[in-house]
């Protein structure tokens, strides 16, 4: 339905094609730039937006306050780029990029598009930003090759841009919006099942109430008293592969979760692994079956005492990040998490703990009924759809 009257208005509106113009024939390209880090005053009680990476990490693609300011002195030229311009990352993370509200400043990554007079009142600027996930892809395939990533400015300035009829536009940002919203309720759902689940384990993994409190076999114990730790064990990462295969079928886990898999496995059964390197040291997953773990995990197996399923809730929510060691690298030692307290109760209330808060974390995490594998396919049905709508016949010359 959404396509054929988008179809029809392309029939009816331009049965000749739509417009592709040059990209610099459409928008004026700046660079952007990072004032002197020599001059403290540029950097102190600022007031003037300067994007950078981390804004569209933090807050998306839709622009209007930056994390970081700059004072006016820092202006070259004392002038500012447009509200309503779009910037692109144009080296380092390339492609990446977002529609700037407001008027601003950004960093050397980015190169700021900004519609030239000509065509002002004949672009919407959210048609400019979702047809930038084309010029996205553009940027990927046109680099230069070499040490340092940056696109091909000539290609760059040369990417064909459409400039369908407003109606059109217009009609392609409401369905296309109509996706985002439906996403976004998908992620904040999302977020406030997580939410629950870690106010439902922290509850339930307190055991400080009446009914516990009376529980005569509840016990506070060591983790090296209730499970055996161990390290895994180095890898190359070249023996890993992105991709599951006959050849590499074993989940290969490292301090941060999967990393990919390989040939070969080095554990088996049901465990639960620590992160023990990095600033995310001490993050838990869980682990079933043939895996191999690298020297980055610590591998956690449980006795008679301890359901797995349980130690991964039990352990998740003991914030192990909080006994890392301080340095330039974090770390764990399996000495300290040893010697971490933890409650342990009875195997029959471990069972009730693990079926409550399974069913959370399954809502949360699960990649096949979980909300995690509807908001992938509302996104796979977004990419198909903005794919179709975005491909315009071309005019002819």
């Amino acid at each position: 339905m959404r396509m054929s009257k988008i179809d029809e208005m392309v029939k009816r509106l331009c049965p000749d094609g739509v417009d592709f113009y040059p990209l610099n024939e459409v928008f004026d390209l700046k660079n952007g730039y990072t004032p002197s880090k020599k001059k403290p005053e540029y950097w102190v009680d600022g007031t003037v937006n300067w994007f950078r990476m981390d804004d569209i990490r933090v807050n998306g693609r839709v622009l209007s306050d930056s994390i970081q300011k700059v004072s006016e002195g820092a202006i070259k030229g004392g002038r500012l780029f447009d509200a309503n311009s779009l910037i692109v990352a144009t080296s380092a993370t390339i492609g990446e990029h977002a529609l700037v509200t407001v008027p601003f400043m950004c960093n050397q990554r980015f190169t700021c598009l900004t519609r030239k007079p000509a065509f002002r009142d004949l672009l919407d600027m959210k048609f400019v930003l979702y047809y930038a996930d084309v010029l996205d892809k553009f940027c990927l395939d046109n680099t230069n090759k070499g040490g340092f990533a940056s696109v091909a400015m000539g290609a760059f300035k040369s990417f064909p841009f459409p400039v369908p009829p407003l109606e059109i536009q217009r009609e392609v940002v409401r369905v296309l919006d109509s996706f985002a919203e439906l996403e976004a309720e998908l992620e904040a759902e999302l977020e406030a099942r997580k939410a629950q689940y870690a106010y439902y384990r922290d509850k339930l993994l307190a055991f400080d109430n009446i009914e516990m409190q009376r529980e005569r076999d509840l016990q506070w114990l060591t983790i090296g008293e209730v499970f055996k730790l161990k390290a895994g064990k180095h890898i190359s990462s070249e023996l890993i592969s992105a991709m599951q295969s006959e050849v590499c079928p074993y989940p290969c886990f490292g301090g941060n979760g999967l990393r990919g898999y390989v040939s070969m496995a080095n554990e088996s059964g049901e465990h639960v692994l620590i992160g023990r390197q990095g600033a995310l040291c001490g993050n838990v997953c869980f682990a079933q079956g043939q895996f191999y773990a690298t020297e980055h995990a610590v591998v956690v197996s449980c006795g008679e005492s301890a359901l797995p399923r349980f130690a991964f809730h039990l352990l998740t929510a003991a914030n192990l990040n909080q006994y890392k060691s301080q340095g330039a690298q974090p770390g764990l030692a399996v000495t300290n998490l040893n010697d971490v307290v933890v409650p342990i109760p009875p195997l029959r209330i471990q069972r009730q703990v693990v079926n409550i808060l399974d069913r959370f974390d399954a809502l949360t995490t699960s990649l096949t009924d979980g909300l995690p594998a509807e908001i992938e396919a509302r996104r796979q049905q977004y990419e198909y759809y903005r794919d179709k709508l975005l491909s315009f016949p071309r005019k002819m010359a």
